[in-house]
């Protein structure tokens, strides 16, 4: 198999039931490569989830990730990342500082940043220390609502002259993730464009996967 340039980051839904959900994940990591799952809990009207929702969803869905090597990431809440075993937390930019957000998981956890479209934002979280960056809205999503939007260029330039990775966001599905990857991005964050898959979340994971090898391997 090809070594790929580009790789999948998966969201889970905003809200599920973590036993039911364990399968439909299951069956996702298990159609391809996969490097990190994010848990992104919201509450209704995007209100921050409870503590004890995060902590059922992550003592389900950890050791699923974790057992086929796949990162697992909480969003926001590096205290709980800390406190449960999690990989790593993601932060956004009204979330969080970095500083902080490092404080509490350690220097041995992933701790990734939202940079939205701002490459002042990324290259002040690189300098801090994060381990990655996310840039977007790059499409229209329905998962959240955006407050920027990048365009592919953006990766470009990050990617030549940076080495930390970047992850492309917002929108993201098989049918519009070719030009991400040829522009640069190191990871693809998707969660509606895997889960509500007309051929199920499988056949996302495997489209997605020919998608960043094809493209990745021409740039």
């Amino acid at each position: 198999m090809p070594e790929q340039a580009c790789r999948l980051y998966l969201i889970t839904p905003p809200r599920f039931e973590p036993r039911a959900f364990a399968d439909t994940l299951k069956a996702a990591l298990d159609a391809g490569d996969v490097a990190c799952l994010q848990l992104r809990l919201k509450g209704e009207n995007e209100a921050p989830p409870q503590a004890d929702a995060i902590r059922r969803a992550t003592e389900i869905l950890m050791p699923l990730a974790q057992a086929r090597d796949v990162a697992f990431l909480i969003n926001d809440r590096p205290d709980l990342a800390a406190e449960l075993g999690a990989d790593g937390v993601h932060v956004g930019q009204t979330d969080m500082k970095y500083a902080e957000a490092r404080k509490l998981v350690g220097p041995d956890r992933i701790v990734g940043v939202t940079c939205h479209d701002s490459r002042h934002l990324a290259m002040e979280a690189g300098e801090a220390g994060a381990d990655y960056v996310a840039f977007g809205a790059f499409y229209k999503t329905d998962t959240k609502t955006p407050i920027s939007s990048a365009s592919p260029e953006l990766l470009s330039w990050w990617s030549e002259l940076f080495e930390l990775p970047c992850v492309a966001i917002g929108g993201i599905t098989a049918d519009n993730a070719a030009p991400l990857v040829r522009a640069g991005a190191d990871f693809l964050a998707v969660s509606s464009g895997v889960w509500a898959h007309p051929d199920g979340p499988a056949a996302a994971v495997r489209a997605m996967n020919r998608i960043m090898i094809e493209e990745g391997t021409a740039r």
